[in-house]
C-alpha cells in the first residue's frame, strides 16, 4: 500500500502543481501589463511593475489553488485510467474504499496549504505591496477606502454613544483622517474630535495628532431678555455654547482595538479568518448588520475544505474507461466543473446577502451539493461500471 500511495502522490501533486504553475504564470503577465500601465506613468520602470505582480501571487494562489486540485486530479487519475494503471491497482486490491480514504489524505494536506497561504501569506503579501506600491506611486490600494465605526463607553455613569470615521489607513497602519463624534444617552452631540492622523495600539488606546477638539457645553439658564434675540421678558435661554480646542496630540481610550479596526477598513477579502470572526462579533455587539460579513466569514472557513469536494470530483474519471473520451475532454469536463462551483460559490453568497439566509448554510451548501454529486457519481460508477 505504501507503494500505491507513493505512486498517486507524487502523479496528483505534480500535476496539480504544474497546472497552479500554469495558472499563476497567466495571471503574473496579465497583473505585470496592468501594473507596468500603471506605473509607467511615472516611469517607475518594469522592475517596480515585476515586483508588484510577485506579490499578487499568493492571493491568486489561493483563489484557484481548488481548481488546480480537481483539474490535476482529473489529468492524473485518467491518464492512470488510459494506461490501465488504475485497472491493475483495482486488481492489486485498491477497492474504492481505500482509493477514496487516500485521495482523503491527500486533501488534507491540500485544504492546510490553501488555509495557510490564505490567512496568513497573503495578508502579509497585501501588506507588502500596499507598502511598496505607497513608495513607488504614492497612492495606497488597500486603505483607500473609508469605515463608520460605532462603541459604546460608561462615562462618569452615564452610557455614551461614539461613533468614528476613518478616510483611510495607509500601509503602515496608520489612520487618516479620523472624526469622533460623542452622544449622550438621549442622542444629543456632546462633543467631537477631529485628528489628522492616528495610531491605535492593541489594548485600545488611540493616539491622535494634530487634533481639533469642539465641545457643546449646555449655558446657564438666564432670565435676562436681553440675551434672547426679538424675545419677550422673562424667557428661558436653554442655548449651547461651543467651546474649540486645539492640541498637538491626545489619547483617546477606546474598546476597539487595532484588529477590529484594520478589519474594518480593508476589504473583506483580505481578512483573515480570525479577523473576520473578531469584526463580525464587534457588528453584532453594536447592532450593527454583520450578514455580509459572516458570509464572508464562513465561506473563508470552509474554503480550504474545498480541496475535498474536487478531489471527491476527480475520483469517478478514474472508474470511467479508457476509450470514454481522451484525456483532454476529461480535463476541459473538470475545468467546466470548476468554473459552475466558483459560480454557484459566488451567486449563493450574494443571494444569501439579499434574502438574508443563515450564513453557514450559505457558505457551506455549494460544497455539499458538489460532494454529494461526486460521490453519487462515483457510487454509480463502481457498481454499474
Amino acid at each position: 500500500m505504501r507503494t500505491v500511495r507513493r505512486l498517486l502522490y507524487r502523479d496528483i501533486v505534480g500535476a496539480v502543481f504544474f497546472v497552479s504553475l500554469a495558472f499563476l504564470s497567466l495571471f503574473f503577465f496579465i497583473d505585470f501589463v496592468d501594473e507596468l500601465d500603471n506605473i509607467g506613468r511615472i516611469e517607475a520602470g518594469a522592475l517596480k511593475a515585476a515586483l508588484l505582480a510577485l506579490t499578487d501571487i499568493p492571493g491568486h494562489f489561493y483563489q484557484l489553488f481548488p481548481i488546480a486540485v480537481l483539474i490535476g486530479s482529473i489529468f492524473s487519475l485518467a491518464r492512470l485510467a488510459q494506461s490501465s494503471e488504475f485497472t491493475i491497482l483495482r486488481t492489486g486490491g485498491l477497492g474504492p474504499g481505500r482509493a477514496l480514504g487516500l485521495l482523503a489524505y491527500l486533501a488534507t494536506a491540500f485544504a492546510a496549504l490553501t488555509f495557510f497561504v490564505g490567512d496568513f501569506v497573503v495578508p502579509y503579501f497585501d501588506l507588502q505591496a500596499d507598502l511598496m506600491r505607497t513608495r513607488f506611486v504614492g497612492a495606497s490600494a488597500q486603505g483607500s477606502r473609508g469605515a463608520w465605526l460605532k462603541d459604546h463607553q460608561l462615562i462618569a455613569g452615564q452610557e455614551r454613544s461614539f461613533s468614528i470615521n476613518v478616510s483611510q489607513a495607509d500601509a503602515s497602519g496608520r489612520l487618516q483622517g479620523v472624526r469622533i463624534f460623542e452622544f449622550d444617552d438621549a442622542g444629543g452631540l456632546v462633543s467631537r474630535l477631529a485628528a489628522k492622523q492616528a495610531v491605535v495600539d492593541a489594548k485600545g488606546y488611540w493616539r491622535l495628532s494634530d487634533v481639533t477638539q469642539t465641545d457643546w457645553l449646555a449655558a446657564k439658564q438666564t432670565s435676562d431678555s436681553s440675551d434672547i434675540k426679538g424675545g419677550m421678558g422673562g424667557g428661558i435661554d436653554a442655548r449651547r455654547v461651543v467651546r474649540e480646542t486645539k492640541l498637538d496630540e491626545l489619547n483617546w481610550k477606546s474598546s476597539l482595538h487595532a484588529g477590529v479596526i484594520a478589519a474594518a477598513v480593508l476589504p473583506a477579502t483580505s481578512m483573515s479568518t480570525l479577523e473576520l470572526y473578531r469584526y463580525t462579533q464587534h457588528l453584532s455587539a453594536q447592532e450593527q448588520s454583520a450578514q455580509a460579513h459572516k458570509i464572508q466569514f464562513w465561506r473563508k472557513a470552509i474554503y480550504p475544505f474545498a480541496c475535498f469536494v474536487m478531489v471527491a470530483l476527480a475520483l469517478p474519471f478514474a472508474y470511467l474507461h479508457g476509450r470514454a473520451g481522451g484525456i483532454s475532454l476529461k480535463v476541459f469536463g473538470g475545468i467546466m466543473l470548476g468554473i459552475s462551483f466558483i459560480l454557484l460559490n459566488n451567486v449563493a453568497g450574494h443571494v444569501g446577502i439579499l434574502q438574508n439566509w443563515v450564513p453557514w448554510i450559505v457558505a457551506t451548501g455549494p460544497s455539499l451539493f458538489y460532494l454529494a454529486l461526486s460521490l453519487a457519481a462515483f457510487g454509480w460508477l463502481v457498481r454499474y461500471r
